[in-house]
């Protein structure tokens, strides 16, 4: 027989964590949304380039981490590379596999979105470094990306 579930309540302490988790993420995309209409492209675009500047990748796993149908990215990078901001390449190591790249200009628009976003200048910023390498060092925890701590 399998093990019950875990069935403690969280406490207060915890449960105000998640509610500011949810408020930094919902503040996050806005602000992100914002910082793509300025560009003309829409969140998923925006986040796509941004994966692709900073390493080209195959579709599917554009996918995976938009989190999104295979269809949905081909789509995405249609749009985008009609603008000349992305281009499809043969993967060296499988030439039956595409890679989506951000071109130099796709490059360029991916730094001023992230350039762009308040999110980064106002609360972040209002931090000391010490601080924001802790927060980070937390993130990371709370991610399994690993790194310090």
């Amino acid at each position: 027989m399998a093990a019950a579930p875990n069935t403690r309540r969280p406490d207060a302490l915890t449960l105000e964590v998640v509610e500011l988790i949810g408020d930094v993420v919902a503040r996050f995309y806005e602000d992100y949304e914002e910082a793509a209409g300025e560009h003309a492209l829409t969140g998923a675009q925006a986040r796509l380039l941004s994966l692709l500047s900073l390493e080209p990748l195959p579709m599917r796993k554009l996918a995976q981490k938009l989190k999104c149908e295979p269809s949905n990215v081909t789509g995405i990078v249609d749009r985008l590379e009609t603008r000349g901001l992305v281009e499809r390449r043969p993967d060296p190591g499988d030439r039956r596999v595409k890679l989506a790249a951000a071109t130099e200009e796709g490059r360029r628009v991916a730094r001023e979105l992230r350039e762009g976003l308040r999110f980064a200048r106002e609360p972040l910023a209002g931090l000391s470094e010490e601080e924001r390498l802790a927060l980070r060092d937390l993130l990371r925890r709370m991610t399994d990306q690993g790194g310090p701590g």
